[in-house]
């Protein structure tokens, strides 16, 4: 592979569409994925803005996309370790590491049911269980099981291994490393929700039916954990009576300093979610602010209209617990100046976006400010892109990859 190739850390909405614009301009594209499958954030969601579609809907687009394209290629369970010299010309290594499952896999799904170790599903957020032979989703991209050898015991390896009839099970995969030679390297990172356990004062990782926003995605996705189902954690009972509690820890110097830009939006898609499934059910936004961004204003006004919808500018002091298992709202009304604690069968926190790379040292090594956001700087052939550089909603992460691709291309032609 040539320096005129280009390197994308991260197979998020974003990074697929900045390895997909640049291959299609035929330039080699390799795409970097730590996680299992392709779609990042997207894929978990239950649907997306601006036409609240499935992710499905996008992503199979960019799945066939990259099929047809023979100049991706796509490491997934991959990382990159090290990152070398200059534009144009950077050696970049790459660390895969072990799937336990090889490309005769055709997703039969007898490994799962072999399989009898259980650990919590981490694409639904802990919600729910897996095998630790699994798909990592409904319509995961490369279609491809993993089996996480470490998590069971020897002798329920080899049962795994035996049940596939394709000889699939790879019980010798070790971690590798692969070197390429690239001319730029576009940082679609993403970004991950908000630690839910640091917001104390509200309840999180305390009270069951306190739950965060990305958390009511996968409630409420067909693929999720109740099967669309809005049903709460502890009792999986359908709640009557749901609030989200708006810029819980962002804009707050104690936590993330900044709006996040999606998560207004984020909660009044999530009334729809409310309404459709608990049709009787009384939904309250306890809001600082609500911003609706451009052409969302009009969302923001038809939500607004349902009468079992009560928008309440006030900040949430405190979350507990009753002892019937109702969560407990301290809330001082901005309005009236009346503090009052209100009762609720189910609590979503709108957690705010903080990069993926958030306090960690990476390989790809570009400036970042003091929140971790990757800061574009020209002439280093690093190019952020997507939520790596700032909150966003899907649609402007595309147009955000797109013109990194751009900038990308520019970079390996030496213009």
């Amino acid at each position: 592979m040539s320096g005129n190739a280009i390197l994308v850390v991260g197979g998020g909405f974003s990074g697929i569409t900045a390895a997909l614009e640049a291959a299609e301009m035929g330039y080699e594209v390799i795409l970097v994925e730590k996680n299992p499958y392709l779609g990042g954030r997207v894929a978990q969601l239950n649907q997306y803005f601006p036409k609240l579609c499935p992710p499905s809907c996008g992503l199979e687009i960019q799945f066939q996309r990259i099929r047809n394209n023979p100049k991706v290629t796509v490491l997934t369970m991959a990382e990159v370790a090290k990152v070398s010299g200059q534009p144009g010309n950077f050696d970049v290594t790459v660390t895969i590491k072990p799937r336990h499952v090889n490309e005769k896999c055709t997703a039969c799904n007898a490994c799962a049911e072999a399989a009898e170790t259980e650990v919590p599903c981490e694409f639904d957020l802990g919600l729910g269980k897996r095998k630790v032979a699994f798909k990592p989703n409904v319509f995961a991209f490369p279609m491809r099981y993993v089996f996480e050898k470490s998590r069971c015991s020897e002798a329920e390896a080899k049962k795994i291994e035996a049940s596939c009839k394709y000889g699939a099970i790879d019980l010798a995969d070790r971690e590798r490393s692969q070197v390429f030679k690239v001319g730029a390297v576009v940082q679609a990172t993403g970004w991950q929700p908000y630690d839910m356990s640091k917001l104390t004062n509200l309840g999180a990782g305390k009270l069951e039916n306190v739950i965060s926003n990305m958390q009511m995605e996968r409630l409420c996705a067909p693929n999720g954990p109740t099967g669309g189902l809005l049903l709460r954690p502890s009792d999986k009972s359908a709640p009557k009576r749901v609030a989200f509690v708006q810029c819980a820890g962002s804009r707050d110097e104690n936590h993330l300093n900044y709006c996040s830009y999606i998560c207004c939006m984020a909660s009044l898609k999530q009334v729809t979610y409310v309404r459709e499934r608990v049709p009787e059910a009384q939904v309250t936004i306890f809001y600082i602010d609500l911003r609706a961004p451009g052409r969302y204003q009009k969302f923001l006004e038809k939500v607004a209209a349902d009468p079992k919808l009560s928008l309440v500018k006030g900040k949430v002091a405190e979350l507990s617990e009753s002892p019937s298992g109702k969560v407990l709202a301290t809330v001082e009304n901005v309005d009236t100046g009346i503090k009052n604690i209100e009762e609720f069968d189910l609590v979503v926190l709108a957690t705010g976006m903080q990069p993926s790379t958030a306090g960690e040292a990476v390989a790809v090594s570009a400036p970042r400010d003091e929140d971790g956001f990757f800061i574009g700087s020209d002439g280093t052939g690093i190019i952020p892109t997507g939520c790596a550089k700032l909150p966003l909603d899907v649609m402007r992460s595309a147009q955000s990859a797109t013109g990194a691709a751009l900038k990308a291309i520019q970079t390996v032609a030496g213009r």
